[in-house]
């Protein structure tokens, strides 16, 4: 019994977290107050769960997100494409302008503050960063830090500051539940995920079943919706994973390289903020769209915070996935050419 307590006590306080801020009306609540429950808790001791309620949770979310992606949306994205494919360019250019001043703060070398800096979420960043030699510690460090914080700042940024529910022709009608199609679903969703796993795809959990629904979705082959409780509990699946994370440990290895992720973090989502909005105007653009679009965080992340805060999921999707695409594509050959060129001085004295 004891030992059951103990692997239910990280779920136990998640959801009593995300119920919480849930109760106190904060933004994104079921994630922001199960990851602010599981890292209090990691703190103390030592929070391990196993990976499936992970995956279960992007599955659910992949399933909610891609079926936003109806015709008509699509054919709007295909419209708003060169904005997104610039923004995915200028997302890797700001964070390259981050770079000198995460060196500076961490004492680390140009390599790794390289692939520190670059928004390209964390999973591709450490991959593409091992296969061009940066070390994984400090990379996965900065990346997770970078993830956390904009899960922090921007729901609330975003409720205070830009306009809601503008979604425009990015928009899908809501579809009603239907728990049979659901569990058809799931169940698709759950091999297409296991079809990119072995392909080595990053993220197969939620691209796989994203990938499923926004087909399904562009033919009008959806079989009902995602139903909002269980958006509400993959939401804690995903608070989970960011804050078992947030160990003591974890936050105090490296003081300079915590401070330097927190700062070039900030300086990331200003510039980013800037660009989005240069965007938002010259194309049109929902604003609030523009701006989860532009910011640093994870593609689930920003996924499920846009579907929260009514703004365009398909146009947000969008320029995560260009993103992470040109990450994973170019990202080796851009640092090449970077070294080669010398952009980013060694620090003397590292």
């Amino acid at each position: 019994m004891s030992r059951l307590f103990h692997r239910l006590l990280p779920w136990i306080v998640a959801t009593a977290g995300g119920a919480v801020f849930h109760l106190l009306h904060v933004p994104l609540a079921w994630m922001l107050g199960a990851m602010a429950g599981t890292a209090a808790l990691a703190w103390h001791r030592r929070v391990e769960t196993p990976p499936w309620p992970r995956q279960a949770a992007l599955i659910v979310i992949g399933l909610a997100l891609g079926q936003t992606f109806s015709g008509p949306v699509l054919a709007a994205l295909g419209a708003a494409l060169p904005a997104i494919l610039l923004a995915g360019l200028l997302s890797i250019v700001a964070g390259m302008l981050c770079v000198p001043l995460f060196m500076r703060l961490a004492r680390v070398d140009a390599r790794t503050g390289f692939f520190s800096c670059i928004p390209g979420g964390v999973l591709v960043m450490v991959v593409v960063g091992q296969r061009a030699g940066a070390p994984v510690a400090p990379v996965t460090l900065a990346q997770t830090v970078r993830v956390v914080m904009v899960v922090i700042l921007m729901p609330p940024l975003l409720t205070w500051l830009a306009p809601h529910g503008q979604a425009g022709e990015f928009l899908a009608p809501r579809l009603p539940f239907d728990a049979l199609g659901l569990l058809v679903m799931l169940l698709a969703g759950w091999v297409a995920a296991l079809l990119l796993r072995r392909a080595g795809l990053a993220n197969p959990w939620m691209m796989g079943p994203c990938f499923l629904a926004i087909g399904a979705a562009a033919f009008d082959r959806l079989p009902g919706g995602v139903p909002p409780f269980l958006v509400d509990a993959a939401q804690v699946g995903m608070g989970v994973a960011l804050g078992q994370k947030l160990s003591r440990d974890f936050l105090l290895s490296s003081r300079r390289l915590l401070s330097a992720s927190v700062a070039s973090t900030l300086l990331l989502c200003a510039l980013g903020a800037l660009v989005g909005l240069a965007l938002a105007f010259a194309w049109g653009l929902p604003v609030s769209a523009a701006l989860l679009g532009m910011a640093p965080g994870g593609m689930a992340e920003m996924g499920v915070t846009a579907k929260a805060l009514g703004a365009a999921v398909p146009l947000v999707m969008a320029f995560h996935l260009c993103r992470t695409l040109l990450c994973s594509l170019v990202l080796g050959r851009i640092w090449a050419l970077a070294e080669r060129l010398r952009l980013f001085s060694p620090r003397r004295g590292a």
